[in-house]
């Protein structure tokens, strides 16, 4: 059964009057008065930068980062209370501590005083956090500043990534993968989900409000919804056999730092169900983002590091599907930024869209592809 396109867009994104209300501002405090006063913090610190995400404002000072979620609303999440941006801001730092346990240094408040000067932690700016308790008018997570050099993504623009580095890290995920947690999960329930899912990926890719090659997407999203029926027993004796594990749930090049030893941050700490994944799955879509990067044999190696830890390697046919349907998740959400009242760098979207596109169509529709049987 297919959605919509205007029920799938809504629960992707909401629009005021499609079905939710709009993203709303905190009532204490105007989210624009707690910016202001954070982007002060770090304007004056060396490479002091600010940076405006779809549910976040990160604060980044000398050496460290703050982080400030907005107080949006959802179907997958809500931000709207200060006490859900607490919950979400403890989970923050719980899940990420497991990949990045010394980056993730704790949790702080944003208070105002009886005079409605903001502080970090009750205490006045500048003072070092020792001045009166104040009102907790929001929660912030504490970081530790990683070198921008040092991210996947740079080095392998840069053309500096090594096979050593890759292996690293997939020493780092093999030994993650091997202790997390493997929940008891209904192989029904999670076709189901995948099931749904694509139905919102055709939903939103097949809407005319945005410029894409309707006719060859049409075609590839066939050829997933194909291959995922023809995965469907694949799929469910891996449930079965109990290779769905608590992932990372967001692995991408921007979020892994090649230290020593790696260190792996930014997990979607929001939505557990999002988290509950085939780690070749989440593999799938690494080597996506690192295939839009054009470093496609980053992925295999991974895999191979994985396999050699903890086994289960997925069929050619599945590993196809995986890569592809992360493709299509990728474009729906890259274009639903479109769909914000005033979206940030509007003319970006649909070319990526297209280029995950590209992927998914190499990945499922070319010749040198593997059969999805």
């Amino acid at each position: 059964m297919t959605q919509s396109p205007g029920k799938a867009l809504t629960e992707i994104n909401p629009r005021p009057g499609r079905g939710l209300p709009a993203p709303r501002p905190d009532p204490a405090v105007p989210l624009a008065e707690k910016v202001a006063f954070l982007r002060g913090m770090v304007a004056g610190e060396p490479d002091g930068e600010v940076r405006e995400t779809h549910m976040s404002w990160v604060f980044l000072g000398a050496g460290r980062v703050l982080k400030l979620k907005k107080p949006v609303r959802y179907p997958y999440l809500d931000f709207s209370t200060l006490a859900a941006r607490e919950e979400s801001c403890r989970a923050e730092l719980r899940l990420n501590r497991r990949l990045a346990p010394d980056v993730y240094l704790g949790l702080r408040t944003l208070t105002r005083s009886a005079d409605g000067q903001l502080a970090i932690d009750g205490g006045l700016a500048g003072d070092g956090g020792t001045g009166p308790a104040g009102e907790i008018v929001d929660w912030l997570v504490e970081m530790r500043r990683l070198p921008e050099s040092e991210m996947l993504e740079a080095a392998i623009v840069e053309g500096r990534i090594t096979k050593a580095q890759i292996e690293a890290v997939g020493r780092r995920l093999a030994d993650f993968y091997a202790g997390a947690e493997r929940p008891r999960l209904s192989a029904r329930v999670h076709l189901a989900e995948l099931r749904r899912q694509q139905a919102v990926n055709r939903a939103i890719l097949t809407a005319r409000d945005f410029m894409l090659d309707h006719g060859r997407d049409e075609r590839l999203l066939d050829a997933v919804e194909a291959a995922l029926e023809a995965q469907s027993g694949t799929i469910a004796a891996r449930v079965e056999a109990g290779m769905i594990l608590e992932g990372h749930g967001d692995l991408r090049p921007e979020h892994i730092c090649l230290t020593d030893p790696p260190v792996i941050i930014d997990c979607l700490e929001f939505n557990r169900s999002l988290r509950l994944v085939d780690p070749y799955d989440e593999l799938a879509f690494l080597e996506l983002e690192c295939r839009r990067l054009d470093a496609g044999w980053i992925g295999p190696l991974l895999v191979e590091a994985v396999v050699a830890r903890i086994g289960g390697r997925p069929p050619a046919g599945l590993t196809a599907f995986y890569l592809a349907f992360r493709a299509l998740v990728r474009a729906r959400l890259t274009l639903v930024h479109l769909l914000e009242p005033e979206p940030r760098e509007p003319a970006k979207w649909q070319p990526l869209a297209r280029r995950y596109l590209d992927i998914a169509e190499a990945a499922l529709l070319s010749p040198a592809a593997p059969s999805a049987r």
